[in-house]
């Protein structure tokens, strides 16, 4: 059986397959992902829920995701490259995230980066949306979305070239999805209707 590229939700409205029936993940779908986002904070935040996403599916970040920013004052990069040991202990024991040292550890290195980041090109922003593809097509099913593309593999090798942490390429591609550098709604989904209108 073939998978179908586009759903109807029991509103009768059209969206991309990967967010199913769950209300959840329809709401992210339809009010966040692929908008431009160019908040600093914001894309901190995204880049390392992808990398705590690693080897797991969105949606168990997704429902996470307001524990996360308590653990982590929000994301706050300014605040969280100030975590000592006892910090890390303490999230460590927090049942509400993923509890990965790793993946903890790597939030905070990474939060560090952020500050060099920012100080060298003025924000997050700029350098992340310095990334974005021309000529970017928009899939018509999901057999065209890819897992990375030639930029992803280039934003990742420049970040760990600095040193960030756990952002390998579709980690990155997935954050450049999700921040709206990319439009990988599929072509007749209603978020890209809007998205183009």
């Amino acid at each position: 059986m073939v998978k179908p590229s586009l759903i109807t939700g029991h509103d009768n409205l059209k969206r991309c397959f990967w967010c199913g029936g769950d209300e959840l993940y329809m709401a992210y779908h339809d009010t966040e992902w692929g908008k431009p986002v160019y908040d600093d904070q914001r894309l901190f935040e995204k880049i390392c829920l992808e990398g705590f996403q690693s080897g797991l599916s969105w949606i168990t970040i997704l429902r996470k995701r307001e524990n996360f920013r308590a653990a982590f004052d929000n994301f706050d990069f300014n605040k969280i490259a100030k975590y000592d040991q006892s910090k890390i202990n303490e999230l460590l024991e927090n049942a509400g995230i993923i509890r990965h040292r790793g993946k903890i550890e790597a939030t905070i290195n990474n939060a560090a980066r952020a500050i060099e980041l920012k100080n060298e090109t003025g924000s997050l922003s700029n350098y992340f949306w310095s990334w974005k593809p021309q000529n970017h097509i928009q899939p018509t099913t999901h057999n065209e979305i890819a897992g990375s593309t030639e930029i992803s593999k280039a934003l990742s090798k420049d970040l760990k070239k600095r040193g960030w942490k756990f952002v390998g390429p579709t980690t990155c591609y997935a954050f450049m999805q999700a921040m709206g550098l990319v439009n990988d709604h599929i072509v007749g989904c209603h978020s890209s209707l809007a998205q183009t209108a």
